[in-house]
């Protein structure tokens, strides 16, 4: 796989779409869950998306349960939980795997294309944030503790690259 078009994700309502409908679009990509400390953060990955989807970003958020079991729901309890709480109108996946061999290939592509810290390529909790530019390239990974605002800067360049 050689850029993020390459793959496909399946939507929290169940539909399969291919990310190649993002192409020229600015992404930042966040595994979630729903019962965590960081999970505030919706309402602030909420307010980036509306600040820049007019200029191109789009927040893909991809529900994840391997961090102490914060995200137990089914995909439409995860979805009502995020819409209710904090008005969550960006696209939201299906639950996946972000570590380990059932890891979905997405996430194992994008954690090969920015190691953390040290060069681990594992996922170290809910919120890890990935920047991925128009050209479908991994800009740059984010902790969980990097706030969606802080992030503004970087979409911006991103997105006038």
């Amino acid at each position: 796989m050689s850029s993020i078009y390459d793959f496909e994700a399946r939507q929290i309502n169940g539909q399969d779409i291919a990310l190649s409908q993002f192409k020229g679009k600015v992404m930042l990509i966040v595994n979630t869950a729903s019962q965590c400390g960081f999970t505030p953060q919706f309402g602030g990955l909420e307010e980036l998306y509306q600040a820049y989807t007019g200029k191109g970003l789009v927040v893909l958020g991809f529900p994840c349960n391997q961090f102490g079991a914060q995200d137990p729901g089914a995909d439409g309890e995860i979805a009502e939980f995020c819409q209710l709480n904090y008005g969550v109108s960006f696209p939201m996946m299906g639950k996946i795997d972000v570590n380990g061999p059932a890891a979905h290939p997405l996430y194992k592509w994008l954690s090969s294309e920015a190691p953390g810290l040290l060069g681990s390529k594992a996922i170290k909790w809910n919120f890890t944030k990935f920047l991925v530019g128009k050209d479908g390239q991994v800009i740059r990974r984010y902790a969980p503790t990097d706030k969606p605002a802080d992030l503004a800067k970087d979409v911006e360049a991103a997105l006038a690259a």
